[in-house]
């Protein structure tokens, strides 16, 4: 399992990466100092796990997750225990104490090892089902599978991510979006619309030769007539 070390004292970082060759799972690829150096590393080598501190100079822990598109599983290591549990709760996959534990650590790569692993990103690097994306709104974060998101709705300069029971605003356009995931796996419906086509459980007319879509739960969505045409083709054999 790849794993990156991101950490801007250099001495946490040798002393994580002592602890982690005692782990047969674990192959540390690369180790970096701050958010630029980490953005280089992944795309590089496409690491399935970032042990990640928060408080960096230039740009923190969160910062650098906003700057992907896609986000591998996350363990932090932090010296800030309050902080990190009440921005990330029960979202990332574990938080390890500065300095870190090897008891703590074996349990977080034993969670680590049941996890589904992340697949490879395709050259065309679009977003699918399985891809895993980090969504921040305030204080309030969250890792999320796009599998789980029903749908994005625009609102001005915003996007509403639908999930669970919660629908946080990211700063980017619909079409900015759009041109990011895989249309295999999502249809904009509208100019205000994109629509997670697993979630699609029926589908009537609507007015002015459009259609109205029903989701798992109970969410109903415009197509507007343009996309009409192009909606029926998808979905039909």
């Amino acid at each position: 399992m790849k794993a990156l070390v991101i950490d801007d004292e250099r001495l946490a970082r040798k002393e994580l990466i002592k602890l982690l060759d005692e782990f047969a799972t674990m192959n540390v690829v690369g180790e970096a100092a701050n958010a630029d150096e980490a953005i280089e590393l992944i795309e590089k080598h496409n690491p399935d796990i970032l042990f990640l501190d928060i408080q960096m100079p230039d740009k923190t822990g969160f910062e650098l997750l906003e700057m992907l598109d896609t986000v591998p599983q996350v363990i932090f290591t932090t010296a800030y225990d309050e902080y990190a549990l009440k921005a990330f709760e029960v979202n990332a996959l574990d938080y390890l104490l500065k300095p870190i534990d090897p008891n703590r650590l074996k349990e977080s790569i034993d969670k680590l090892v049941n996890v589904e692993p992340k697949p490879q990103i395709a050259e065309t690097k679009l977003l699918g089902l399985q891809d895993q994306v980090f969504v921040k709104d305030g204080d309030k974060c969250w890792f999320v599978k796009l599998e789980n998101v029903r749908y994005f709705e625009s609102d001005g300069n915003y996007i509403k991510v639908f999930f669970d029971s919660v629908k946080p605003m990211i700063h980017k356009s619909l079409n900015a979006l759009d041109e990011k995931l895989s249309d295999r796996d999502f249809f904009r419906a509208s100019r205000k619309h994109i629509i997670n086509l697993s979630w699609v459980e029926d589908i009537e007319t609507w007015f002015n030769g459009g259609l109205m879509v029903k989701l798992r739960g109970g969410d109903k969505l415009e197509v507007s007539r343009r996309q009409a045409a192009k909606f029926k083709e998808r979905m039909s054999l």
